[in-house]
């Protein structure tokens, strides 16, 4: 049970690392200009919350 808790934890938190993270490559999109550095914040953001999530639920 502690173990499912943990799991649940630590995904609500890497949603909200990646909805952050998000919203932080929006506004380099938007403000900065910055259109190569917003997807690469996104795309790097979303590659490493899929694999830690992967990594921890396989454990």
């Amino acid at each position: 049970m502690l173990n499912l808790l943990y799991h649940i934890l630590f995904l609500l938190f890497t949603l909200y690392v990646l909805i952050e993270s998000i919203l932080y490559a929006i506004f380099e999109i938007r403000e900065q200009n910055n259109k190569f550095g917003g997807t690469c914040v996104i795309a790097f953001s979303v590659f490493c919350i899929i694999f830690s999530n992967i990594a921890v639920w396989m454990n």
